[in-house]
């Protein structure tokens, strides 16, 4: 890369993270290094490009406008390139922020048949279950799961899966099976990443909505932490297939209430705002969704289900609140 578009690259990674160290990171170079090259630019531009504070890094009015035209210039080359190669001969690193539970189960097993077909391409895998900056981070796009917050996302429907009720045996021994949605507000439960402290679940059975309070007894910030809960026999907990298909396989856990309904979960594909998707990114977001419609939906196992199993003893004691 030329000594003025490394100054551009660096310029852009700089003022979208907000920090010298992040691209520098980026880059695999010094901290003094990428402000020494900003410094550069500016004294070339004759113009002040960002604002140093203690605290923060913002672009001036000047490196706003640089911001914008230097991101789809640095694109554009990077499109040049790789339309040079051939569609087959992606190359760079591609940047996908993702969360880890969806990330490892679902994502991760498709990555080889991806790398394949781009010999040249690197992946950089931001996985988090916090929803991040995707600009301030870098990536080229994101795998969200749920509602999505922000309605500037550029985001397009990738996956879906059922979700269901499930618990350990264990815990079923202990507590008994709930029987109806309502039973549950008896039971100690497991809330995951879009629940909050005290809020209601809702599920349907035979054309009705039904809707009971709850107030979890343990809370995860992960899916995977659920599941993991939920095995360990802490509670009931609503949770994908995705994630629940593994411990249902192995009767690890079971489904509850299989009768009943919940609203299936949906997972997109986010491209950044404000910016157009790089070749590299449009064709591993096409790819993906290839490849999920290929091997469909993961499926509980018949004999994981209470519909096709004996219900487990029920505790001569009556239920309590957690």
């Amino acid at each position: 890369m030329s000594d003025r578009l490394q100054e551009l690259a660096l310029f852009v990674r700089t003022a979208e993270s907000g920090s010298f160290s992040k691209a520098a990171r980026e880059f695999g170079l010094s901290q003094p290094s990428v402000s020494r090259a900003i410094s550069a630019l500016e004294r070339r531009l004759g113009v002040k490009l960002l604002i140093r504070t203690t605290r923060q890094l913002s672009a001036t009015d000047a490196g706003e406008a640089l911001l914008a035209r230097a991101r789809e210039a640095l694109l554009a080359i990077d499109d040049a390139e790789s339309a040079a190669r051939g569609a087959d001969r992606l190359s760079g690193v591609l940047r996908i922020a993702l969360p880890p539970g969806y990330g490892g189960r679902r994502i991760a097993p498709l990555l080889p048949g991806f790398l394949a077909r781009h010999p040249l391409l690197k992946i950089d895998l931001l996985m988090s279950d916090r929803y991040e900056n995707l600009i301030a981070e870098g990536a080229d796009l994101a795998l969200r799961i749920g509602d999505l917050p922000d309605s500037s996302f550029v985001a397009r429907k990738l996956d879906s899966a059922r979700r269901l009720f499930v618990a350990a045996p264990s815990y079923l021994a202990r507590r008994g099976n709930p029987e109806s949605l309502a039973d549950l507000a008896l039971h100690d439960l497991i809330g995951g990443p879009t629940d909050a402290g005290e809020e209601s679940w809702i599920a349907r059975r035979d054309g009705r909505v039904e809707r009971v309070e709850v107030s979890p007894r343990i809370h995860s910030r992960s899916a995977t932490g659920v599941v993991a809960c939920a095995v360990a026999g802490l509670g009931v907990a609503s949770g994908s297939m995705w994630m629940a298909a593994e411990a249902l396989a192995t009767g690890e856990l079971v489904e509850v209430l299989a009768d009943y309904a919940l609203d299936p979960v949906t997972a997109y594909v986010v491209f950044p705002a404000g910016r157009r998707p790089s070749q590299r990114a449009r064709a591993f977001s096409d790819y993906l969704e290839r490849a999920l419609a290929a091997i469909g939906e993961e499926t509980a196992p018949a004999q994981a289900t209470t519909a096709n199993r004996p219900s487990l003893p029920t505790p001569s004691q009556p239920l309590r609140n957690a």
